[in-house]
């Protein structure tokens, strides 16, 4: 295995011009979640493997020509950008008003380099090209490349990931077994109470008093409801109330998200999150309604992957982080467990992203993280050939 790492990394150094190019095209002209048809055909250009398949609406699983028989390891990259206007001022930033802040474009150029190279080496396992849309909205697009049945017809057994990340130093990779997202269920409160004049609130029933209340009490999901070895988030990100400085209106709504590192702190969580909006409504002498959307579940990497990926990773000359953990969701974790097991790898940028966070206008990883992110996802297939699912 030695050897092929030597001659496929090799291959991906010769490819990788190609790579970054086609990375600045996807960046400069960006495609939001279920309308990556464009970005998909030019990444599949790109592959230069045939059209494949078409899943998920907009998406492509294309099976790399030239490897022998056997089960078959899916690598996935995200086609979808984000409704964030960019700020980063580089000759190839984007022309519209959405941006990979993400990192995705630098993940499909990786894919296509380590793609590209795996055809010219050839590989002893199949591979399966996964451009997979609709990531960073619901319903995802991995739920329903699962569903489709793609993944079985072609024999994928493991399907590996890599995704970049600030917060991890540079020259680091974390390869973490077992849980490493979070579950993500979104939730809309609201709060129905009598509204008026605002210079006779004793005459009222505040919803945006009663709201606010709800908003600081819903931090004892975290605080008091969860084993805190484990956590749990709840944020609420969006308030709308009222029209007028000097009218108290009769509802007022929040949106949020509650997210959880086990599975089995899910439900009780959900069951919490209830109890705490109908209380505190009550307490005001409001009523509430609440509506769940649930999204992602816990991103649980198998662990046999992921040991095996971290001694490839350190023979490539990486530092290997076991240990970081994200309250970040990803659709990833619907390819964990189940038919198939799932790996997502974490790749470092430090301080070469400019910024500390994703989805900022002004997130631009050096073109070098294309190289880092193909060099992971190489680590995790030779990962699923030395740890064979039982």
């Amino acid at each position: 295995m030695n050897d092929l790492w030597a001659r496929w990394t090799r291959a991906i150094a010769e490819e990788l011009p190609a790579a970054v190019a086609l990375r600045h095209a996807v960046h400069a002209d960006p495609r939001g979640s279920g309308d990556e048809e464009d970005t998909a055909r030019l990444v599949t250009d790109a592959l230069g493997a045939g059209d494949g398949i078409r899943v998920a609406k907009t998406g492509r699983a294309i099976p790399l020509p030239g490897a022998s028989e056997g089960p078959a390891v899916a690598l996935r990259a995200e086609l979808d950008a984000l409704p964030v206007l960019e700020g980063t001022r580089v000759p190839w930033a984007s022309g519209n008003d959405l941006m990979h802040a993400c990192g995705h474009d630098v993940h499909l150029a990786a894919l296509v380099a380590v793609g590209r190279a795996a055809v010219r080496v050839g590989v002893p396992r199949p591979i399966l090209a996964l451009l997979q849309p609709r990531e960073e909205t619901s319903p995802p697009g991995a739920l329903d490349v699962v569903e489709s049945g793609v993944l079985a017809a072609h024999g994928v057994e493991a399907v590996i990931g890599a995704h970049v990340q600030p917060r991890i130093a540079h020259g680091v990779v974390a390869a973490v077994p077992g849980p490493v997202n979070a579950s993500t269920d979104e939730f809309e409160v609201t709060l129905h109470g009598q509204g008026g004049h605002a210079g006779y609130p004793h005459l009222l029933r505040d919803p945006i008093l009663a709201l606010s209340q709800l908003v600081v009490s819903l931090q004892q999901l975290a605080s008091r409801r969860i084993d805190p070895v484990f956590g749990a988030v709840c944020s609420v990100g969006r308030i709308q109330a009222g029209a007028a400085a000097n009218v108290v209106p009769n509802s007022a709504t929040a949106f949020g998200s509650l997210r959880v590192m086990r599975a089995k702190d899910r439900d009780r969580a959900l069951e919490a999150l209830a109890d705490i909006v109908h209380g505190t409504a009550r307490a005001h002498g409001c009523t509430a309604e609440l509506e769940i959307s649930p999204c992602e579940p816990v991103l649980d990497n198998d662990a046999g992957l992921a040991v095996g990926a971290q001694g490839w990773l350190r023979h490539a000359g990486f530092g290997v982080d076991d240990q970081f953990r994200s309250f970040g969701a990803d659709d990833f974790a619907h390819y964990c467990g189940g038919a198939t097991r799932g790996l997502m790898l974490f790749v470092g940028l430090g301080d070469t992203a400019g910024v500390p966070s994703l989805h900022d206008e002004r997130f631009l990883p050096r073109d070098e993280a294309v190289t880092q992110v193909a060099h992971a996802l190489v680590a995790g297939y030779l990962a699923a050939l030395d740890a064979p699912a039982p």
